[in-house]
């Protein structure tokens, strides 16, 4: 598989396409959303993301809550959404003219059709949230774009996801990228379930399979790296300075230390994983040599001595006449006398 994501040709042979999901950590503070770019190229990013929303365009004043609110209090939707809403054209042109000049691509995840709108100026390709995956009027906006999609899939099931894609496919000739995500805010290590991964690869083939995370960071990045190893070749984690600080979505976001982190982790894992067609490599050329065997001579035998099953044996080095020969040799005779343990040759057989 092959799909053109911004800057970056991805496929399953190369380093993971990392998307630091600043969304709205930077709360709406231009030099604050500048210096979280600055830190997700730093900590080698592909790309850094933002979220475009009204709140009165995303969620009712009667919604809910339905994130852990031991870490975000806020109860409501669009309380939460109404705080980091303020951005505008201006200022999302503002972040991509900035991203485009320290080379780290622009994204950004459209809410409703007017940001769509928006950003298809400045955006290479869309993501879709998890949430908006039965949105089929703001997928069908999007699909029309004619750009590569990344579809979230949050709390749905495979039906629900291979209606989206059909919905896309309708408009749409541009490669589709499956994200497997939880929908908790946090999401604990126990719920990640990240052998879905190799569940939608079976069963969306024609789609490159990404990851979108939600669990808190650890030391080790263990999860994101796990998701990689699984086949997850776009990484999307939630991106902040200060994993510290109370609200919003920076208690779940990892940091530059996290986000560099990974991308080290990243690197040995390629190396340990190596290649993908079993062959034996340069390395072990002196191991097929020594550490297999050869028909050996179990005593010594005279010259024209017709060989049988008695007279031989296989021992290390494989210098001589290989095992799986063996029946070849039954019957030949020996051109000279041979000691006991002698490595037989070709050139010692009539």
């Amino acid at each position: 598989m092959r799909i053109n994501l911004g800057s970056k040709i991805i496929t399953n042979k190369n380093a993971p396409y990392v998307i630091a999901e600043i969304g709205v950590n930077h709360e709406c503070s231009i030099p604050k959303a500048k210096k979280l770019i600055r830190l997700a190229k730093k900590g080698g990013a592909d790309a850094a993301k933002f979220q475009f929303y009204k709140a009165d365009k995303i969620a009712s004043i009667h919604s809910k809550a339905y994130w852990d609110i031991s870490k975000e209090k806020e109860k409501s939707q669009f309380s939460l959404f109404k705080k980091f809403d303020k951005f505008n054209d201006k200022n999302y042109a503002i972040l991509a003219e900035y991203c485009k000049k320290i080379k780290i691509d622009f994204a950004c995840t459209p809410f409703d059709f007017e940001s769509v709108d928006i950003i298809d100026k400045y955006v290479k390709y869309f993501k879709v949230a998890s949430a908006d995956i039965t949105n089929i009027p703001l997928i069908r906006k999007i699909a029309k774009k004619q750009k590569p999609i990344l579809l979230s899939t949050g709390a749905s099931n495979t039906t629900e996801i291979d209606y989206a894609i059909k919905e896309i496919k309708k408009f749409n000739k541009k490669k589709i990228v499956i994200m497997h995500c939880i929908l908790n805010y946090p999401t604990e290590d126990h719920n990640a379930n990240l052998n879905m991964i190799s569940d939608l690869k079976k069963n969306f083939s024609n789609c490159e399979i990404g990851y979108s995370d939600h669990t808190l960071p650890n030391n080790n990045m263990l999860t994101l790296a796990t998701a990689y190893t699984l086949g997850a070749t776009i990484i999307e984690k939630h991106f902040t300075d200060n994993k510290k600080k109370k609200g919003n979505d920076h208690y779940h976001s990892m940091d530059f230390k996290d986000l560099k982190k990974f991308r080290e982790f990243t690197k040995k894992i390629n190396l340990i994983l190596g290649s993908r067609k079993k062959n034996f490599i340069k390395s072990e050329k002196i191991s097929r040599l020594y550490a297999r065997r050869s028909i050996v001579l179990s005593k010594s035998l005279k010259k024209n001595k017709k060989l049988n099953l008695s007279d031989i044996s296989f021992k290390r080095p494989g210098t001589g006449i290989c095992p799986k020969n063996y029946k070849k040799i039954i019957g030949r005779k020996l051109k000279k006398d041979l000691n006991y343990d002698h490595i037989l040759h070709w050139k010692d057989l009539s």
